[in-house]
């Protein structure tokens, strides 16, 4: 029976969680998620979770956050003045923000005068886990 190799297009149905159960992305009632294996296109963890699996096959991954989105990293947390905003922004936290960069902030901590963002992906650090089904390979 065929299993996945690296570069094979491969379609998979996935539900991804967190340590408490809470449930953080699914491709249930979607189409599944398609990707080339091996590719790079997807988390290290959840890539060679799938290799060597079949067709209709089912699999819990989990992926500590090495394999992951990586450690948290303390240098990508910073503050800065409010006025950065622009006039009419009033600064929540949780709120998602796009830097000039194009990357994707998160406003942690709001103060008087100033504003504390993460540049951190928002699961780097945790341990993720997927269940994960097979639902096509193609060559």
């Amino acid at each position: 029976m065929k299993t996945v190799e690296k570069n094979n297009k491969v379609k998979v149905h996935y539900t991804g969680k967190l340590e408490d159960g809470s449930v953080f992305d699914s491709s249930v009632n979607r189409e599944p998620l398609e990707y080339t294996a091996g590719a790079g296109q997807m988390i290290p963890g959840f890539d060679n979770g799938v290799l060597g699996m079949q067709v209709a096959e089912k699999k819990t991954l989990t992926i500590p956050a090495a394999d992951a989105y990586g450690e948290k990293n303390d240098d990508m947390v910073q503050e800065l003045p409010k006025t950065v905003l622009g006039p009419g922004v009033e600064p929540e936290v949780g709120m998602q923000l796009v830097a000039d960069n194009g990357m994707q902030v998160t406003v942690v901590d709001v103060a008087q005068e100033t504003i504390k963002i993460d540049a951190n992906h928002p699961l780097a650090g945790k341990t993720l886990i997927f269940d994960v089904e097979v639902v096509e390979i193609a060559e």
